[in-house]
C-alpha cells in the first residue's frame, strides 16, 4: 500500500544523500530521507569528514594556492580516460560545481567549513602543498535538534562497542548532524529502520517511488519528482563482491555492520540501469581485530609491512588506497604482518580506527610479540632467515635515509604523519626489543562500482538514455574518479556534488 506521497525520496543518509535532502527541502520540495538502519550517516559518519571540493571560498579564505584550474590539471594528470563513454563531461561538472556547492551550503548559518591540512595522494601537476580538502567545523550535541542528536551514528570505535556518541561531533559526524539539522528545520522528514526492497515505476518507465519494508509490513512511498539513491555500495554483500571480483571481505569493510548490501542498486538494475564495476573500491590496509573485523589504518610512523614470505612489497607510507591496491595484487599479501618495535610502548605506530586494546590483540593472536626478530618469525610462521634479512635491510635504509627498494620518505604524503629523527623522518629503525607483529588484511571504505550516471546525476540505461525520475550519488553510482583516489575527501566531495546536481535537475524538471 502507499503510505505517503513526497516530491523527492532520498534513499540513504550519508554525506551525498543528506546534501540532496537539504537542497531539495530548501528548494521547496517535500522531501523524505529513508534510512535502512536506526542511525543516520552510514560510513560518512565514521569518516574524518574531509571533503575534496576544489576551488571554493574556503580554500580562498585559508590562503592556499588552490583553484579550479589547478584541480583540473591535477585530475587530468592522474585519472584514466576521465571522459570515456558515459563519463563524458562528469569531471568538468564536478570541478565547475564544487565551489558553487560550497558557497550554497555555507550560505546557511547551520553549516560552515574550514581548510584541513592533509596531503593529496599523487605527486602530479596541480597538487596543492598540504592539500586542498575542507571539513565542517565541530558542533555540540546540545546545539542540535533532539531528533537529530539521537540519530547521528556514533564514531566507529564507539559504535562497534555498542556505545553512544560524544558530546562534541567532529568530522563526518558533524557533517551529517549539521545537514540533518538544516533538513529538519526546512520541514524535511527523517525515517529510519526502513530498508528499501524495490523501486516503483509507471507505465512510461518513470520511477515514481520506492518500496520499503516497515515494521508493519511492506509499503510504497511515492516520489512525484524523483528518487535519489545515496545508500552506499555493496561492500556488505559477499555474493555481490564475489560476482564483481571486489577483493577483501565483508568482515573487513569499514561500513557499519549489516549495512550497504546493495538492494537499491539491484532494484535500479532491475529497471534496466547500466552499471560499471571496474573501479572496484576505495581500499586501505586494515588492522585485523580480535573479532575478525578490520580497522582503517593510515599514517605509519615506523615499522615495516611484510607478506607471508617475510618480505616488504611496498612503501608503507603510501596513501592508503594506493597501498591497499598493491596489497590486493598478490594472495601472499593477505594477510600481511606489520612488524614494529617497542619505541612507542607497545602501541601501534600508526592511526587505526579503531586500534583496539593491545592486550586483547595479543590474547587473540592478531598481534604477537617476542624479544628477537627470529622469535617473532616463529610466532608469526614467517621464515626466520628472510624476516631477519628484511628487518636488517630496512634498518640500514633508516640509517642512510634512503629506502632503496620503495622510496619511502620521498613524497610529501610519506612524511605527513612521520616524526622520525634520522636523516629521513619517514624511516625509523626497528631495533628496540621487544618486537611486535600485527596482522593486516585488506579493508575498504566502500565499493566504488555501481550505477552509471550522467553529469546531472541521472541514472542511465545501457543505450545512454536516462531513466526518468531516478538519480544516484556516492558509492551507489560508479565513481567519477574511476579507480583513482585523488585525495582526502574525494568520496564525500564527489557524492555531495552529484547529489546537488541531481537536485538541480529535479527542481528544474
Amino acid at each position: 500500500m502507499t503510505e505517503q506521497q513526497y516530491d523527492v525520496v532520498v534513499v540513504g543518509s550519508g554525506g551525498g544523500a543528506m546534501t540532496a535532502a537539504v537542497l531539495a527541502a530548501k528548494a521547496g520540495l517535500r522531501t523524505v530521507v529513508i534510512e535502512k538502519t536506526a542511525y543516520l550517516g552510514g560510513t560518512s559518519a565514521y569518516s574524518g569528514g574531509a571533503c575534496w571540493l576544489p576551488g571554493s571560498q574556503v580554500q580562498q579564505r585559508a590562503g592556499i594556492p588552490d583553484s579550479t584550474q589547478g584541480a583540473r590539471d591535477y585530475l587530468a594528470a592522474i585519472l584514466e580516460d576521465p571522459d570515456a563513454g558515459f563519463n563524458a563531461g562528469k569531471v568538468e561538472a564536478f570541478l565547475t560545481h564544487s565551489p558553487e556547492l560550497v558557497a550554497e551550503l555555507e550560505s546557511d548559518p547551520g553549516l560552515d567549513f574550514e581548510w584541513l591540512p592533509f596531503s593529496e595522494y599523487y605527486d602530479a601537476p596541480g597538487r596543492v602543498p598540504m592539500g586542498r580538502s575542507i571539513q565542517p567545523t565541530n558542533v555540540k550535541r546540545a546545539d542540535l535538534p533532539p531528533e537529530v542528536a539521537e540519530l547521528v551514528r556514533p564514531p566507529v570505535e564507539r559504535d562497534r562497542a555498542g556505545e553512544g556518541g560524544r558530546n562534541t561531533l567532529s568530522g563526518g559526524q558533524s557533517l551529517i548532524a549539521r545537514l540533518a539539522a538544516i533538513f529538519v528545520r526546512e520541514g524535511g522528514e527523517l525515517r529510519t529502520n526502513l530498508p528499501v526492497t524495490g523501486l516503483a515505476s509507471d507505465d512510461s518507465g518513470r520511477v515514481v517511488g520506492v518500496a520499503v519494508m516497515s515494521p508493519e509490513g511492506p509499503i510504497e512511498i511515492d516520489a512525484a519528482r524523483g528518487v535519489v539513491l545515496g545508500s552506499g555500495g555493496f561492500e556488505g554483500n559477499a555474493a555481490m563482491r564475489a560476482e564483481h571480483d571486489v577483493p577483501g571481505d565483508v568482515a573487513w569493510t569499514m561500513a557499519p555492520h549489516a549495512t550497504n548490501t546493495g538492494e537499491p542498486l539491484t532494484a535500479a538494475m532491475a529497471l534496466g540501469a547500466a552499471t560499471d564495476f571496474h573501479a572496484l573500491g576505495w581500499f586501505c590496509p586494515g588492522l585485523e581485530q580480535p573479532d575478525g573485523g578490520g580497522s582503517f589504518t593510515l599514517g605509519f610512523r615506523s615499522g615495516l609491512m611484510v607478506d607471508q614470505t617475510g618480505r616488504r612489497y611496498a612503501n608503507e607510507c603510501l596513501p592508503y588506497d594506493r597501498f591497499g591496491r598493491i596489497m590486493a595484487q598478490a594472495p601472499e599479501r593477505i594477510p600481511s604482518w606489520f612488524v614494529f618495535d617497542s619505541r612507542e610502548g607497545g602501541r601501534l605506530p600508526a592511526i587505526a580506527m579503531p586500534e583496539g586494546d593491545p592486550a586483547a590483540h595479543l590474547e587473540a593472536g592478531t598481534w604477537v610479540t617476542a624479544e628477537t626478530v627470529e622469535e617473532l618469525a616463529a610466532a608469526t610462521g614467517l621464515p626466520a632467515d628472510v624476516l631477519t634479512e628484511t628487518v636488517a635491510r630496512f634498518n640500514a635504509f633508516a640509517e642512510s635515509g634512503v629506502d632503496e627498494d620503495f622510496g619511502r620518505g620521498e613524497d610529501e604524503y610519506d612524511t605527513f604523519f612521520a616524526g622520525g629523527t634520522g636523516p629521513n623522518k619517514a624511516l625509523t629503525p626497528c631495533d628496540q626489543a621487544p618486537f611486535y607483529a600485527a596482522r593486516f588484511v585488506l579493508s575498504d571504505l566502500g565499493t566504488k562500482g555501481g550505477l552509471v550516471t550522467d553529469a546531472a546525476g541521472r541514472v542511465l540505461r545501457e543505450d545512454g538514455s536516462a531513466i526518468p525520475g531516478l538519480y544516484a550519488c556516492g558509492n551507489t553510482a560508479a565513481s567519477v574518479f574511476g579507480s583513482v583516489y585523488p585525495g582526502p575527501g574525494a568520496p564525500l566531495g564527489s557524492a555531495m556534488v552529484f547529489a546537488s546536481l541531481a537536485v538541480r535537475d529535479i527542481a528544474g524538471a
